[in-house]
């Protein structure tokens, strides 16, 4: 998972930055616990996890879609 920890990695440093040079020290440190919180293992992490093992699996699959036979289906 060591994409997955790179990634929250990059998204912790440039939004916690971002919101300490912007915001006041005590909703700073509000807001840092709030997004450790989402991007961590009961947030976006979770997430993440999800979006990769679906990627995993449709590789697995093949990289088309649905294969259909051709025949149109008749609309009424």
């Amino acid at each position: 998972m060591m994409m997955l920890e790179a990634i929250r990695e990059v998204l912790n440093v440039r939004l916690l930055l971002l919101a300490e040079a912007a915001l006041p020290q005590r909703q700073f440190q509000a807001f840092r616990k709030l997004v450790l919180d989402e991007i961590g293992n009961t947030g976006l992490e979770q997430d993440l996890v999800r979006v990769v093992a679906d990627m995993r699996q449709g590789e697995r699959c093949g990289a088309g879609g649905h294969i259909h036979a051709g025949k149109e289906v008749p609309h009424g």
